[in-house]
C-alpha cells in the first residue's frame, strides 16, 4: 500500500511540475501591467468606498477630490503600461 502511495505521489508531482514549467514566465511588461491594472482597481474600490459613506462636510469633499486625483493617476500609469506592452508585444511579432 505504501509502495502504491509513494508511486503515485510521485507521478502528482511529476505531473505538476511538468505544468508549472509549461506555464510561461511573465515579461516585466507584462507584470508592471498587471501590477497598474491592480492598482487602478484598489483606487476605485476606494473611491466607490467614499462614495457610500456621504458624510457631509469639508473633509468629505476632500477625500473626494483626493480619489478622483489617485485615479487619473492609476489611469495614467495603466494605460502607460498597457502601450509598453504592445509595444514589446509588436516587437515580438515583428521578430518572428
Amino acid at each position: 500500500m505504501l509502495v502504491i502511495i509513494t508511486s503515485f505521489y510521485k507521478v502528482r508531482q511529476s505531473f505538476v511540475m511538468n505544468q508549472q514549467a509549461a506555464v510561461p514566465q511573465k515579461t516585466r511588461s507584462e507584470q508592471e501591467t498587471e501590477n497598474e491594472a491592480n492598482r487602478l482597481k484598489a483606487q476605485v474600490e476606494a473611491a466607490l468606498a467614499a462614495v457610500a459613506v456621504r458624510s457631509p462636510g469639508e473633509d468629505d469633499l476632500l477625500e473626494l477630490e483626493s480619489a478622483a486625483d489617485r485615479i487619473e493617476r492609476a489611469a495614467r500609469d495603466f494605460t502607460t503600461a498597457l502601450r509598453g506592452l504592445a509595444q514589446e508585444r509588436k516587437a515580438t511579432d515583428d521578430e518572428s
